[in-house]
């Protein structure tokens, strides 16, 4: 599976009402150390296929959903268990280190 791109019309039903936990990634077009991790989240996306979701959601396109959740900076990433935050953190990293991150918050 790939990342799934999620809208502020779709972000609580494909985020906050989701059966797996949700990794949520903040981006833009422009941004970018965004780019830089895009890749790595695909890779994710295809190793935690039906374990873990990764939603992308663009900032410019959907600004509702940032604000919602008090985004500054991009890239940022949040996860979701069970339609709550259960660890968020900015900035780019290697895909071993954003492997680490989810595997110890969910």
């Amino acid at each position: 599976m790939s990342t799934v791109a999620v809208t502020d019309a779709t972000f609580d039903a494909e985020v906050k009402n989701s059966d797996i936990p949700v990794v949520v990634d903040f981006w833009a077009e422009w941004c970018g150390p965004c780019k830089q991790i895009g890749p790595a989240l695909e890779e994710l996306a295809a190793q935690y296929d039906g374990k873990v979701k990764i939603a992308k959601v663009d900032v410019d396109n959907n600004p509702n959903s940032a604000a919602a959740m008090g985004v500054r900076g991009i890239p940022a990433l949040f996860i979701f268990k069970d339609g709550q935050v259960v660890s968020n953190r900015a900035g780019a990293a290697p895909k071993a280190a954003l492997e680490s991150w989810i595997n110890d918050s969910i």
